[in-house]
C-alpha cells in the first residue's frame, strides 16, 4: 500500500511509466527533398542575417559619424 502511496504522490512523473514519444515521416520531410529544403532555408537565413548586420553598421557608423 505504501508503494502505490509513493508512485502516485510524485511530483514529476517519470517518462518511463508513459509509452515512448513516436513520430512517423511523410513523403518528402526525409531524404534528399528534406536536405535540398534545410540548404534552402539555411542559404537564405545567412543571406538575411549578412544583410541586416550590413544595415545596422551603416546606421550605426553614420550615427557615430554625424552625431544625430
Amino acid at each position: 500500500m505504501l508503494q502505490v502511496w509513493q508512485k502516485s504522490n510524485r511530483m514529476f512523473p517519470s517518462k518511463a511509466d508513459k509509452e515512448p514519444e513516436r513520430y512517423y515521416l511523410l513523403p518528402g520531410m526525409g531524404g534528399r527533398a528534406a536536405r535540398r529544403k534545410h540548404l534552402y532555408f539555411l542559404k537564405w537565413s545567412i543571406i538575411a542575417g549578412l544583410g541586416i548586420s550590413v544595415i545596422l553598421a551603416a546606421l550605426m557608423y553614420l550615427l557615430n559619424r554625424f552625431g544625430f
